[in-house]
Protein backbone atom coordinates (compact mmCIF):
# COMPACT_ATOMS: atom_id res chain seq x y z
CA UNK A 1 0.00 0.00 0.00
CA UNK A 2 1.14 3.47 -0.81
CA UNK A 3 1.94 5.92 1.92
CA UNK A 4 -0.66 8.61 1.53
CA UNK A 5 1.42 11.46 -0.03
CA UNK A 6 1.97 9.61 -2.52
CA UNK A 7 -1.28 9.44 -3.99
CA UNK A 8 -2.98 11.52 -6.60
CA UNK A 9 -4.49 14.73 -4.29
CA UNK A 10 -1.61 14.26 -1.78
CA UNK A 11 1.41 16.25 -1.48
CA UNK A 12 3.43 17.87 -4.11
CA UNK A 13 4.26 14.26 -5.78
CA UNK A 14 0.38 14.13 -5.99
CA UNK A 15 -0.23 17.61 -7.37
CA UNK A 16 2.31 16.09 -9.90
CA UNK A 17 0.78 12.96 -10.76
CA UNK A 18 -2.72 14.85 -11.16
CA UNK A 19 -0.83 17.63 -13.50
CA UNK A 20 0.79 13.89 -15.46
CA UNK A 21 -3.19 12.77 -15.69
CA UNK A 22 -4.33 15.75 -17.86
CA UNK A 23 -1.37 15.47 -20.47
CA UNK A 24 2.74 15.03 -20.48
CA UNK A 25 5.10 17.83 -19.18
CA UNK A 26 8.56 18.60 -18.79
CA UNK A 27 9.92 19.43 -15.12
CA UNK A 28 10.33 22.79 -16.05
CA UNK A 29 6.20 22.98 -17.15
CA UNK A 30 5.98 21.47 -13.71
CA UNK A 31 7.40 24.28 -12.09
CA UNK A 32 6.01 26.63 -13.03
CA UNK A 33 2.17 25.15 -12.40
CA UNK A 34 3.05 24.33 -9.34
CA UNK A 35 5.50 26.94 -8.04
CA UNK A 36 8.01 25.08 -7.17
CA UNK A 37 12.00 25.31 -8.01
CA UNK A 38 12.92 23.15 -11.35
CA UNK A 39 15.67 21.14 -9.52
CA UNK A 40 12.63 20.04 -6.88
CA UNK A 41 10.38 19.19 -9.87
CA UNK A 42 13.29 16.92 -11.07
CA UNK A 43 13.84 15.22 -7.84
CA UNK A 44 10.06 14.46 -7.38
CA UNK A 45 10.01 13.00 -10.85
CA UNK A 46 12.99 10.79 -10.54
CA UNK A 47 11.34 9.71 -7.14
CA UNK A 48 7.80 8.53 -9.53
CA UNK A 49 10.04 7.02 -11.84
CA UNK A 50 12.26 4.98 -9.94
CA UNK A 51 8.98 3.69 -8.16
CA UNK A 52 7.25 3.26 -11.68
CA UNK A 53 4.47 5.59 -11.62
CA UNK A 54 5.87 7.63 -14.38
CA UNK A 55 8.20 7.26 -17.76
CA UNK A 56 10.26 9.59 -19.55
CA UNK A 57 9.40 10.10 -23.15
CA UNK A 58 11.63 12.04 -25.89
CA UNK A 59 10.23 14.45 -28.46
CA UNK A 60 12.32 16.59 -30.88
CA UNK A 61 10.48 20.04 -31.71
CA UNK A 62 12.50 22.26 -33.82
CA UNK A 63 16.19 22.04 -33.70
CA UNK A 64 18.07 21.45 -30.43
CA UNK A 65 17.98 18.67 -27.72
CA UNK A 66 14.43 16.70 -27.45
CA UNK A 67 12.39 17.84 -24.62
CA UNK A 68 11.68 15.55 -22.02
CA UNK A 69 8.50 15.09 -20.58
CA UNK A 70 7.08 12.64 -18.26
CA UNK A 71 3.91 10.60 -18.74
CA UNK A 72 1.97 8.41 -16.23
CA UNK A 73 2.19 4.65 -16.24
CA UNK A 74 -0.33 2.51 -15.66
CA UNK A 75 0.79 1.94 -12.45
CA UNK A 76 0.97 5.64 -11.66
CA UNK A 77 -2.86 5.86 -13.17
CA UNK A 78 -4.06 2.72 -10.49
CA UNK A 79 -3.31 5.76 -7.59
CA UNK A 80 -6.25 7.69 -8.80
CA UNK A 81 -9.40 6.75 -6.45
CA UNK A 82 -12.17 4.89 -9.06
CA UNK A 83 -15.74 4.81 -7.47
CA UNK A 84 -16.42 1.81 -8.79
CA UNK A 85 -18.87 0.85 -6.24
CA UNK A 86 -21.33 3.38 -7.50
CA UNK A 87 -21.81 1.48 -10.16
CA UNK A 88 -21.68 -2.09 -8.41
CA UNK A 89 -24.69 -0.24 -6.29
CA UNK A 90 -27.10 0.49 -9.07
CA UNK A 91 -26.39 -2.98 -10.65
CA UNK A 92 -27.12 -4.86 -7.53
CA UNK A 93 -29.92 -2.56 -6.81
CA UNK A 94 -31.48 -3.21 -10.56
CA UNK A 95 -30.51 -6.75 -10.58
CA UNK A 96 -32.70 -7.59 -7.39
CA UNK A 97 -35.73 -5.17 -8.45
CA UNK A 98 -35.96 -7.43 -11.91
CA UNK A 99 -34.96 -11.03 -10.79
CA UNK A 100 -35.22 -10.78 -6.92
CA UNK A 101 -32.02 -11.52 -4.19
CA UNK A 102 -31.95 -15.18 -4.97
CA UNK A 103 -30.90 -14.82 -8.32
CA UNK A 104 -28.42 -12.25 -7.28
CA UNK A 105 -27.28 -14.49 -4.70
CA UNK A 106 -26.83 -17.46 -6.86
CA UNK A 107 -24.77 -14.62 -9.45
CA UNK A 108 -22.56 -13.55 -6.69
CA UNK A 109 -21.76 -17.54 -5.67
CA UNK A 110 -21.55 -17.97 -9.75
CA UNK A 111 -18.76 -14.99 -9.49
CA UNK A 112 -17.06 -16.18 -6.20
CA UNK A 113 -16.53 -19.58 -8.02
CA UNK A 114 -15.01 -18.13 -11.12
CA UNK A 115 -12.33 -16.06 -8.68
CA UNK A 116 -11.36 -18.84 -7.14
CA UNK A 117 -10.49 -21.29 -10.12
CA UNK A 118 -8.35 -17.84 -11.67
CA UNK A 119 -7.07 -18.33 -7.93
CA UNK A 120 -6.22 -21.67 -8.31
CA UNK A 121 -4.30 -21.52 -11.59
CA UNK A 122 -1.25 -19.95 -9.35
CA UNK A 123 -1.43 -22.40 -6.58
CA UNK A 124 -0.03 -26.32 -6.50
CA UNK A 125 -2.41 -29.04 -6.55
CA UNK A 126 -0.58 -30.04 -3.53
CA UNK A 127 -0.25 -26.74 -1.63
CA UNK A 128 -1.49 -26.56 1.63
CA UNK A 129 -4.92 -25.01 3.27
CA UNK A 130 -2.94 -22.20 5.05
CA UNK A 131 -0.48 -21.64 1.15
CA UNK A 132 -4.28 -21.55 -0.49
CA UNK A 133 -5.46 -19.12 1.97
CA UNK A 134 -2.15 -16.85 1.45
CA UNK A 135 -3.11 -16.92 -2.36
CA UNK A 136 -6.68 -15.90 -1.71
CA UNK A 137 -5.00 -12.98 0.47
CA UNK A 138 -2.98 -12.05 -2.18
CA UNK A 139 -5.04 -12.34 -4.36
CA UNK A 140 -7.54 -9.69 -2.65
CA UNK A 141 -4.61 -7.69 -1.87
CA UNK A 142 -4.17 -7.04 -5.73
CA UNK A 143 -8.04 -5.66 -5.58
CA UNK A 144 -7.01 -3.03 -2.90
CA UNK A 145 -8.06 -4.96 0.16
CA UNK A 146 -4.96 -5.51 2.97
CA UNK A 147 -5.19 -9.20 3.98
CA UNK A 148 -3.02 -11.08 6.71
CA UNK A 149 -3.26 -14.98 7.37
CA UNK A 150 -2.55 -16.30 10.41
CA UNK A 151 -2.96 -19.80 11.50
CA UNK A 152 -4.01 -21.13 15.29
CA UNK A 153 -2.53 -24.23 16.54
CA UNK A 154 -5.82 -25.64 16.13
CA UNK A 155 -5.53 -24.99 12.12
CA UNK A 156 -7.91 -22.51 12.26
CA UNK A 157 -6.99 -19.82 9.69
CA UNK A 158 -7.54 -16.31 10.35
CA UNK A 159 -8.03 -13.87 7.48
CA UNK A 160 -7.89 -10.19 8.71
CA UNK A 161 -8.78 -7.06 6.50
CA UNK A 162 -8.21 -4.04 6.92
CA UNK A 163 -9.09 -2.72 3.68
CA UNK A 164 -12.54 -3.37 2.01
CA UNK A 165 -12.83 -2.08 -1.93
CA UNK A 166 -16.99 -3.26 -1.15
CA UNK A 167 -17.48 -0.96 2.05
CA UNK A 168 -19.80 1.46 0.23
CA UNK A 169 -21.59 -1.94 -1.50
CA UNK A 170 -21.75 -3.63 1.70
CA UNK A 171 -23.41 -1.29 3.91
CA UNK A 172 -26.24 -2.11 1.64
CA UNK A 173 -26.02 -5.26 0.97
CA UNK A 174 -23.81 -7.09 3.44
CA UNK A 175 -25.55 -10.74 3.04
CA UNK A 176 -24.48 -10.85 -1.02
CA UNK A 177 -20.97 -9.63 -0.35
CA UNK A 178 -19.89 -10.56 3.56
CA UNK A 179 -21.85 -13.83 2.95
CA UNK A 180 -22.71 -14.98 -0.23
CA UNK A 181 -19.62 -13.84 -1.81
CA UNK A 182 -17.03 -14.67 0.81
CA UNK A 183 -18.32 -18.08 1.33
CA UNK A 184 -18.35 -19.35 -1.84
CA UNK A 185 -15.13 -17.47 -2.94
CA UNK A 186 -13.60 -19.24 0.28
CA UNK A 187 -14.96 -22.60 0.03
CA UNK A 188 -13.81 -23.03 -3.76
CA UNK A 189 -10.08 -22.51 -3.06
CA UNK A 190 -10.32 -24.33 0.45
CA UNK A 191 -12.89 -27.07 0.11
CA UNK A 192 -15.38 -27.37 2.82
CA UNK A 193 -15.52 -24.52 5.48
CA UNK A 194 -17.02 -23.18 8.66
CA UNK A 195 -16.59 -19.17 7.82
CA UNK A 196 -17.11 -16.61 10.71
CA UNK A 197 -17.68 -13.13 10.23
CA UNK A 198 -16.25 -12.09 13.85
CA UNK A 199 -15.73 -8.53 13.08
CA UNK A 200 -16.69 -6.31 9.91
CA UNK A 201 -15.45 -2.73 8.53
CA UNK A 202 -18.92 -2.32 7.58
CA UNK A 203 -20.78 -2.95 11.51
CA UNK A 204 -17.84 -0.20 12.82
CA UNK A 205 -15.02 -2.21 13.43
CA UNK A 206 -11.70 -1.16 12.20
CA UNK A 207 -10.74 -4.88 10.48
CA UNK A 208 -13.00 -7.29 9.00
CA UNK A 209 -12.19 -11.05 10.78
CA UNK A 210 -13.05 -14.01 8.80
CA UNK A 211 -12.00 -17.09 11.21
CA UNK A 212 -12.52 -19.99 9.16
CA UNK A 213 -12.72 -23.30 10.30
CA UNK A 214 -11.59 -26.33 8.31
CA UNK A 215 -13.27 -29.72 7.84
Amino acid sequence: MEVPELFAGGGTRGRILEELAVSAKTARDLSKSLGIQESAARGHLERLEARGYVVPTFRREGVGRPRKRYLLTPQGRDLFPRRYEMLLDSVMDELIAREGEKYVSELFAVAARSMARQIAKAVPEDASRHDRASALAASLNQLGFRCTVEEAPDGTLKIVRTNCVFRHSALGHAQLLCDVFDKNLTESLLGQAGLDLKDSITRGSSCCTHLIHLD
